[in-house]
């Protein structure tokens, strides 16, 4: 597991997920909170580019637009 650097500030969710979670539990509860966890993130996620999508109008044609396209970044020849 990742350590995690001392030195740095707590957010106000890692503050109060410590205080709702301040007892040991199970791997397996462990394991269900971490899922719940990255599904409200993944929904929010979710969310936003749906969002993004109405605002400008995009549709499955924008998506195979992009995956059509081959940017490449422009290196100088030397």
């Amino acid at each position: 597991m990742e350590k995690i650097d001392s030195s740095s500030k707590l957010t106000n969710l890692q503050k109060e997920l410590l205080k709702v979670f301040s007892m040991d539990l199970e791997e397996a509860q462990l394991m269900e909170i971490r899922s719940l966890l990255a599904n409200y993130f993944a929904e929010k996620v979710s969310d936003e580019v749906d969002l993004l999508f109405k605002e400008n109008k995009w549709n499955q044609d924008k998506i195979e637009e992009w995956a059509a396209d081959h940017p490449r970044t422009p290196y100088l020849k030397k």
